[in-house]
């Protein structure tokens, strides 16, 4: 037993074959492969090995773990309706009300649509030829209609994966637990409606960036594009996180003549689901929706058809001969940057870092996107509880509430600098990053003092447009001098401390690489998110209270937030020293590793 233990041990993964062996085993004969399927296949594998999939390992293995995660969901909620709909023994099962079949089809519909619109916008840059295809592949004897269509045939197999992949599971068990008669017609409703959900979801996008491309051209496209994509990633996690809201006051929204009723997609799919289970018999709404749906998800694939061909070859067209970006500053900025310059930009070293991070933030898929879910769980947030939904005869009317909007200035304060750390201690590429180690070594003060500038001074700038937009559409309760006073102290307040508080142990230049902090605990990350945050909302509004009632408690604020920050501040500061002051060799070896030599010891 002993023996045969350490044999299997010792066993090497790969034996070592004798020539004779190998010569008798005979050749290894590869499939053959025509070219189109090579480039289909090299191309299908660019969407998986970009910016923002950044780990090794095989394509199939990624396809299956991302198609895993995005189906779960599905799963889960139809688990979770099967009590619903035959009730828990003893009790006698149930039909539920048609409202509430009506909501679970919304959340079917909802989440195909926001998961294959977030599929396409991570994808956004590879849709169309990158400057590295063309150079590339332009070059090899290929011809250029066979280039595009394998293409279009990669794009088409990319996107039907994660169509399939995530709706499978659903489509698969819930109608088996809804267990309504016509299971033939209850499974074919859900497929066509989830289905079409996510088809136009992806041909809306795809369209966008091709009319982006043929209207304004390549080098506007590429300035407008990340706002665009951020946007685009806002909005469709803004409608996942109000999906519970939606749910509470779907029946008013669909009864009412609402214009955000006919014009909002998901609703769309949902009178296509609705319309194929009832037949002639279905309500007028859901009729109406369904045709819009139709002729909505027809009109993005023609605008497809017709754009992509054209986007494509005038992309191709202007990557080749290239162009010259003209950079001029504005006096605006000029006169912004001057005054940052003799204010709080007087070293080197923070100017440098400054500018580095204005310069590399939007350049990069992962860090759009980043900002962009980060911005969106924000922005959603203070939707949700700034307004309020009143249901009329035939109408729905919408309202702010002086909670909600006193609420959304830390919660968006909370958000940006949450979401500027992920971005900033993401690296754009660990590859270079030995670079800052050989030209100044250890990150000093005055560089991560200028990466807290930085983001103080975009969350102050943020959280007081927010402050004013805050006043313009509040009530008459939140017009008053003194309540915009203690809003401003506690954007300014909030956006100091909170800056203290994200970046007080980052200890790396922006972009250069991940900030290590070992193995933690999947509890202590989603602390901050899960406890902290609710417990500042509400203490911070609890705050304003007390601060409006007295001249005095506005400067004792003041005096508190100027203490914590100097306390902070000094920790930050002994916390920086002690880096320093470590021994060098660890920065050696990260230099050598990145170049990808090794040091021998001794």
């Amino acid at each position: 037993m002993l023996k045969e233990t350490i044999r299997q041990i010792d066993e090497p993964e790969h034996a070592v074959l004798s020539l004779e062996v190998q010569a008798a085993m005979g050749p290894v004969v590869q499939p053959k492969r025509s070219q189109f399927e090579l480039l289909v296949r090299h191309l299908l594998d660019r969407f998986f090995n970009n910016d923002m999939v950044s780990t090794e390992g095989e394509m199939m293995k990624r396809v299956i773990l991302a198609a895993a995660v995005i189906a779960v969901p599905q799963l889960l909620f139809a688990l979770f309706l099967y009590p619903v709909y035959h009730g828990v023994p003893p009790i006698r099962p149930l039909k539920p009300p048609f409202w509430s079949q009506v909501n679970h089809h919304y959340f079917y519909v909802m989440y195909s649509f926001v998961v294959m619109g977030a599929v396409t916008v991570f994808e956004w840059e590879l849709l169309f030829p990158e400057l590295l295809d063309v150079f590339v592949l332009s070059t090899l004897p290929i011809p250029g209609r066979r280039l595009f269509w394998a293409r279009i045939a990669a794009l088409v197999i990319f996107l039907a994966m994660f169509l399939v992949g995530m709706n499978l599971l659903g489509a698969v068990f819930f109608p088996f637990v809804a267990d309504m008669p016509g299971l033939v017609r209850y499974l074919l409703a859900h497929v066509v409606a989830v289905g079409l959900a996510g088809v136009f979801v992806a041909a809306f996008f795809l369209g966008l960036q091709g009319v982006l491309i043929l209207v304004v051209g390549q080098r506007l496209s590429r300035s407008f594009s990340p706002l665009l994509q951020g946007a685009s990633m806002m909005v469709l996690l803004t409608v996942f996180i109000l999906c519970p809201m939606v749910l509470m006051f779907l029946r008013p929204l669909l009864e009412s003549d609402s214009v955000v009723v006919r014009y909002f997609p998901p609703f769309w799919f949902l009178g296509i689901y609705e319309r194929m289970l009832g037949g002639a018999s279905t309500l007028p709404v859901f009729t109406a929706l369904s045709r819009t749906g139709f002729f909505a998800t027809l009109l993005a694939m023609l605008v497809v058809v017709v754009t992509y061909p054209l986007a494509y070859r005038r992309r191709t067209r202007q990557l080749i001969e290239g162009f010259t970006a003209a950079r001029r500053q504005r006096w605006i900025s000029r006169w912004i940057s001057g005054l940052l310059h003799a204010v709080v930009l007087r070293i080197p070293q923070r100017r440098a870092v400054y500018h580095f991070i204005n310069q590399t933030l939007l350049r990069t898929q992962r860090h759009r996107v980043y900002l962009a879910m980060y911005g969106g769980v924000g922005i959603t947030l203070m939707i949700a509880s700034a307004i309020v939904i009143t249901p009329g005869h035939g109408h729905v009317r919408f309202g702010v509430t002086e909670y909600g909007l006193r609420a959304a200035i830390p919660m968006l304060a909370f958000w940006i600098v949450a979401g500027l750390r992920m971005a900033l201690v993401s690296p754009v590429d660990a590859r270079g990053s030995w670079v800052f180690g050989i030209i100044h070594g250890r990150p000093q003060r005055d560089h991560l003092v200028a990466t807290k500038v930085w983001v103080f001074l975009w969350s102050t700038l943020i959280t007081l447009a927010a402050v004013a937009g805050a006043r313009a559409i509040g009530p008459a309760a939140l017009r008053g001098w003194r309540v915009t006073a203690v809003q401003v102290v506690i954007a300014v307040g909030l956006s100091l401390l909170l800056t203290d508080a994200f970046f007080g142990k980052v200890m790396v230049v922006p972009f250069t690489k991940w900030q290590s902090a070992g193995q933690r605990n999947l509890a202590l990350v989603v602390i901050p998110y899960l406890v902290y945050f609710p417990l500042l909302v509400m203490y911070t509004v609890n705050l304003e209270g007390w601060m409006e009632k007295n001249g005095r408690h506005l400067v004792y604020a003041v005096l508190f937030v100027a203490i914590v920050h100097g306390m902070l501040r000094r920790r930050h500061r002994r916390i920086v020293n002690e880096q320093a002051g470590r021994v060098e060799l660890e920065d050696v070896e990260v230099v050598y590793q990145g170049l990808g030599l090794r040091m021998d010891q001794g």
